[in-house]
């Protein structure tokens, strides 16, 4: 390695939307790195603490003249993309983009790939594997045989906070104090810290030119899933858990358990939990040749879940396990509006005079949903998050990435956050299931008279007829529900409140 690209490396990261690759973007400027992110969205980057460090471009794995773009003068390529929960078809989507990652990095002249995958069962045929597990698989040999040195790291359970593996293990703790759960809580586990996940995907740029392999990566402490959750409740201080495993549960109805009591819709709860019916043990730990590990290194268990918490408790979550855009949801950006040529827009709009500053209202905006719901009629939100996730939506439970400041991408209960405007607009896409596309607007203005004012709108693009007869089947609602809203943000900020009524 010359002694130029040694000093700092220039790093393409796929995937910088989603959980590990908004940690990993940092932790590689941390390093010394140049990095340029690869993103369907380059706009959702735009208020990560790191947007004006990185060049963010505009493409698609499943793009050939995009990735070739992209890979343009790269030295290090982190693969961090998957299609986990978007049903039938995904294992080709998964195989067709890590060929083209592989082509285009061969051709530019890539010197390493990294990728992050999953760790695999030790003796069991890859056609008894889960799909996702196999799919992990298949990418990582795809990587190896790209021609281009290649870093396959394969994690079993990262803790970390805001993971969806550990947002699946917090939730079913702290809510069950009694468990009736399927056989796999007694499946053997190596999880591993997400601190040490990230140390080895930054290791992984500086290594040799001759070294391309797969690596196990993996914590201390090997334990069963009813481990798991008993070594939780005890870090966690809550008391202890009753976990009584059945066998009837199959991994379809463990996906809907799962889906019902935690926020993890039941389209990624499946292949996490059909992943978990096979024990996924290390086997070696090479990558310590390569990345040593320093003291305190790997994390165990407990510490990770206690970081973890610590970062949860104090709101300082850097990314989620929704911070990827949810699989199928729709990502078209808000028709122009109202000379739109695509066809019917329904709005709804509400505008009501508030006797608060401009600076009061917006942090009743800024600080909706999650805990602090949504103003209005919180029984009906709360059916429509059940109904949502009984169709295997997102539901109304993920909740907020920070309880007071929101950036563009962030989840938002079942929202995106599309478009922010400090102290002027946000615009909310609907991510639930819907027979068609749908928006909401809360904009701070200020009249001619120099009087604070709220004006809200919803819009919604109807899909053929079915999406017609929805928007007429609920506008009779909407004054309960969208007039109730407007009604209690204009109180809560009248009131000096930062949070409001269910």
């Amino acid at each position: 390695m010359s002694d130029d690209t040694a000093a700092g490396l220039r790093c393409l990261v796929t995937g910088a939307t989603g959980y590990i690759g908004g940690r990993l973007v940092p932790e590689l400027l941390a390093d010394g790195h140049r990095v340029r992110c690869l993103a369907r969205s380059p706009g959702r980057l735009r208020d990560q603490p790191w947007a004006g460090e990185v060049e963010a471009v505009r493409g698609d794995v499943t793009d050939p003249a995009s990735v070739a773009a992209a890979l343009r003068g790269v030295d290090v390529a982190y693969y961090l993309v998957h299609a986990l929960g978007t049903g039938g078809g995904f294992e080709e989507t998964d195989r067709r983009a890590a060929r083209i990652l592989g082509e285009r990095a061969r051709q530019a002249g890539v010197r390493r790939v990294v990728y992050l995958g999953g760790l695999t069962p030790a003796g069991v045929p890859e056609t008894a594997l889960s799909p996702h597990l196999r799919s992990r698989a298949e990418v990582g040999r795809i990587l190896l045989d790209c021609g281009v040195p290649a870093t396959v790291l394969r994690a079993a359970v990262v803790i970390g906070s805001g993971s969806a593996s550990f947002e699946m293990l917090r939730y079913l703790t702290e809510r069950l104090p009694v468990m009736v759960t399927p056989s796999w809580v007694r499946t053997r586990i190596q999880p591993v810290a997400v601190r040490d996940v990230l140390r080895a995907l930054v290791g992984s740029a500086r290594m040799p030119d001759d070294v391309s392999r797969a690596f196990d990566i993996g914590g201390p402490d090997i334990l069963t899933y009813r481990d798991m959750m008993a070594r939780y409740a005890a870090v966690a201080g809550l008391p202890r858990r009753l976990i009584v495993p059945v066998p009837v549960l199959t991994p379809g109805l463990s996906s809907h358990w799962v889906g019902l009591v935690t926020p993890v819709p039941a389209a990624i709860a499946r292949p996490l939990t059909e992943s978990l019916r096979h024990e996924v043990v290390c086997r070696e730990h090479d990558i310590a040749r390569y990345v040593p590990d320093p003291p305190g290194h790997p994390i165990g268990f407990d510490e990770a879940v206690r970081l973890a918490l610590q970062q949860v408790r104090e709101a300082r979550v850097t990314t989620r396990w929704s911070s990827a855009s949810v699989p199928g949801a729709p990502s078209d950006p808000l028709p122009t509006d109202p000379d739109w040529a695509g066809g019917s827009l329904y709005t709804d709009h509400r505008s009501r005079a508030v006797d608060a500053s401009p600076g009061t209202l917006w942090r009743v905006i800024e600080g909706i949903g999650g805990e602090r719901g949504w103003y209005s009629f919180p029984s009906a939100w709360a059916v429509r998050g059940l109904l949502d996730r009984l169709v295997g939506g997102v539901g109304l439970r993920r909740g907020r990435r920070d309880p007071a400041r929101l950036r563009v991408g962030d989840s938002l209960d079942f929202w995106r956050v599309e478009e922010i405007e400090p102290g002027r607009l946000l615009r909310l896409r609907a991510e639930m299931r819907l027979p068609g596309l749908a928006w909401l607007e809360m904009y701070v203005e200020t009249d001619g008279e120099g009087r604070t004012r709220y004006r809200q709108r919803a819009l919604f693009h109807p899909h053929g007829l079915l999406g017609h007869v929805y928007w007429w089947g609920v506008s009779p609602f909407h004054a309960v529900v969208f007039g109730g809203m407007a009604r209690n943000i204009a109180r809560a900020a009248a009131a000096g409140r930062d949070g409001g009524p269910g």
